[in-house]
């Protein structure tokens, strides 16, 4: 009998020991607390949409239900600083700071998620995303950072284009993002070419597609020319489109053949990247675009005039005036309307 109750005990203990967590849970007032603390992660684990309409500020974002969550994660955290992880309500971020835990990171999990956070009328902040359905389904996210940087996620992957950390003030915290699948940089102007971006960015899986010039300064990089196409995975393809001036008195900016556009078609959406370019006819080629981001900064791109011309020979479904600097883009949606484009205005100063 006492063999049985010596059994029975140590059965429990077990029991007791594997239904412990092996993360802790803080409340909001706590969780805020540690978050102040230097050196510690906060990660965000919802989808990009969620992220987007409101987060903790300093937040990463890795999707929790992404297929290489861990992976990621892995990838970008460091394993010797605390980590501090957060969903809507808390059930994502429990399932997030378990598998983290496993992995031998020191885990705390916000509790009740940032529904309780919004509760207590602490803090968020929002990015500017538009979210887009491909053909089997798949979103498309995009975020409007700065000027003509753009991060797209799609499919678990992370796409980033021209990444730029500073410009004058405004500033991206790249560190906060995570590593990228995929790299594009159109030309080796700084707005849109900078080595410290890139490196904040990289990870070994990492790929950069560029031009010549840039290549051969990072001294690494595939390369592109005008015309190419490149398979990039089974769903993402991309092709590299001319971008340059062709005003008199501008041509010295972009001359023609060196930098690229580029058409990205993931799942079967396509955008069009045009990079710093006037509306050349090369455009006049370009067929089935769902989605357009076109520059608008005199006089190194294109002009509002321009930039309407060139909406309606490429004719995309949705279109993101980009690059603009001071070029008041305000009229362009009027412009359009009966064009049947869909002009949205981001800040992409």
């Amino acid at each position: 009998m006492k063999k049985l109750i010596t059994i029975l005990m140590a059965m429990l203990g077990l029991n007791t020991a594997c239904s412990q967590s092996n993360y802790d849970n803080k409340d909001v007032n706590d969780f805020a607390d540690l978050i102040k603390q230097d050196g510690v992660q906060l990660l965000d684990v919802r989808t990009a949409q969620e992220y987007a309409d409101g987060h903790i500020d300093g937040a990463a974002n890795i999707d929790v239900k992404s297929g290489d969550f861990l992976t990621v994660a892995i990838a970008q955290l460091s394993p010797k600083r605390p980590v501090a992880v957060y969903c809507r309500s808390g059930r994502r971020s429990a399932n997030a700071a378990a598998l983290l835990a496993d992995k031998g990171f020191k885990v705390t999990n916000l509790s009740g998620g940032i529904v309780a956070w919004q509760s207590k009328s602490m803090p968020t902040t929002t990015v500017e995303a538009d979210v887009f359905t491909t053909k089997s389904g798949k979103s498309v996210t995009f975020f409007a950072l700065m000027h003509a940087s753009i991060r797209i996620v799609f499919d678990g992957k992370e796409i980033e284009i021209d990444p730029v950390s500073q410009l004058g003030p405004r500033t991206v915290d790249y560190t906060a993002l995570p590593k990228a699948d995929y790299i594009f940089v159109t030309h080796e102007h700084r707005d849109h070419f900078d080595g410290q971006a890139l490196t904040l960015l990289s990870s070994n899986h990492s790929q950069l597609v560029t031009n010549r010039r840039c290549a051969d300064e990072l001294g690494h990089g595939q390369v592109m020319a005008n015309g190419d196409h490149l398979q990039l995975s089974d769903n993402i393809t991309v092709e590299a489109i001319p971008a340059y001036n062709t005003t008199e008195g501008r041509t010295q900016f972009h001359p023609r053949g060196r930098d690229n556009g580029y058409i990205l078609t993931l799942d079967g959406l396509r955008i069009y990247i045009a990079g710093d370019t006037e509306d050349i006819p090369e455009m006049t080629d370009l067929r089935d675009i769902d989605i357009a981001f076109l520059p608008c900064n005199q006089p190194y791109t294109m002009t509002p005039d321009q930039l309407v011309r060139a909406a309606r020979v490429v004719r995309p479904k949705v279109l993101f005036p980009y690059h603009y600097g001071q070029t008041d883009v305000s009229g362009l949606p009027a412009q359009l309307k009966a064009d049947g484009i869909d002009v949205r205005i981001r800040h992409y100063e």
